[in-house]
């Protein structure tokens, strides 16, 4: 069959004309564009997720430049205490059931996370992730750069560093 479409030029070279994607990615938007992205696609994490009552599980679930990304699950009465990130920036996003972040030198700010809520911050930012819940919970955080370090804190001082490697803490 015989067709009087012509096409003009290679199809193929298109692509030049689009802005190139980017490698990986460089802003915390784009930090919080990924956590949405690996949220959405629930049959790339949820197969992974196990529950441990002795101690909070996680699993790395990806690295790229400069970056990595954890999934933990807590359940009820299960937190990480009072720690930071050192210096990664970062993004916390709940996958399913509610978690509270407990933030603040004094006023100890409460925030009820429920599935596909985001929290971003910033190095040295101090908080408390916990399972006050009646159920399970699944998060998925991002660290930028990768987690080398995270200070636990008592009362407003740093009252041990954690190494972080591929043991049980995140």
């Amino acid at each position: 069959m015989n067709s009087d479409v012509q096409i003009a030029g290679d199809p193929l070279a298109i692509p030049h004309l689009m802005p190139p994607a980017p490698a990986h990615p460089a802003t915390i938007a784009e930090f919080a564009g990924l956590a949405r992205a690996i949220a959405a696609d629930r049959a790339s994490w949820a197969h992974l997720v196990q529950y441990d009552a002795t101690s909070r599980w996680y699993h790395r679930l990806r690295t790229g430049p400069g970056y990595e990304v954890w999934l933990l699950s807590w359940v009820p009465g299960q937190g990480s205490g009072e720690h930071d990130h050192g210096p990664s920036s970062g993004v916390l996003t709940v996958l399913q059931g509610e978690l509270t972040e407990i933030s603040g030198d004094t006023g100890r700010l409460r925030r009820a996370l429920r599935a596909g809520d985001q929290r971003v911050f910033a190095p040295g930012y101090a908080h408390e992730v916990v399972n006050d819940s009646l159920g399970p919970a699944v998060s998925l955080h991002v660290y930028s750069p990768g987690l080398t370090e995270m200070p636990m804190r008592g009362r407003g001082v740093v009252a041990e560093v954690l190494p972080v490697a591929s043991g049980r803490s995140a």
